[in-house]
């Protein structure tokens, strides 16, 4: 009984992470957004395509520079709650499904080899602008192979065997469902917009 309080436990914690990054990763984004609309579409900016120059235009606009400290402290937070939530998932997945087990130092070590050493070399190749471009065709492939993950991810939460008593059932494995068919819905329409252009 002990082992399965346990367990209930490390679930419930990992839970309000998970929903805690999300969440977090949800504010700053939709604040970016906020932002972006009041002082760029606002002051008659509609044609800022990158990062770069949204980066240089906050100060003037702002009337403040701070406003351009904040606005890329936020995408390096961001950043990091990616990186930090996508390295958890393949600890998870290398030490349960796999049972590989290797060091903090050199797991730490592969994941921000294999996140950073691309991007910085599509920085170093394409330049400031280029990386830009780059930066939306990663998020368009991203989108594409979200449901490679999603899909298995909600059939094994729910499968009996390998989940036992914690397997997803309910209203959390219909809503889960749910994402899934939204997701594949709109990549399919991204798919026929892309064909169709």
């Amino acid at each position: 009984m002990a082992r399965r309080h346990s367990l209930g436990e490390t679930l419930r914690g990992m839970n309000l992470d998970t929903f805690g990054s999300l969440g977090f990763a949800f504010l700053i984004n939709a604040a970016l957004l906020i932002l972006a609309a009041s002082a760029f579409h606002a002051n008659g900016f509609t044609d800022v395509e990158d990062l770069a120059d949204a980066h240089r235009l906050l100060a003037p606009l702002l009337h403040s520079d701070l406003a351009s400290v904040l606005f890329a402290v936020a995408l390096l937070a961001c950043g990091l709650n990616s990186t930090l939530t996508g390295t958890l998932a393949g600890q998870a997945v290398m030490e349960g499904f796999l049972a590989l087990r290797i060091s903090r130092m050199r797991r730490a070590l592969l994941t921000r080899a294999v996140a950073i050493v691309p991007a910085l070399a599509a920085v170093w190749a394409f330049g400031e602008h280029g990386s830009a471009s780059l930066l939306v065709a990663s998020q368009v492939v991203l989108s594409l192979t979200l449901p490679l993950a999603v899909v298995p991810l909600i059939m094994f939460g729910a499968d009996r065997k390998l989940m036992g008593a914690w397997r997803v059932r309910g209203a959390p494995l219909l809503l889960a469902a749910a994402s899934a068919v939204i997701i594949i819905l709109l990549n399919g329409a991204l798919l026929w917009q892309l064909a169709s252009a």
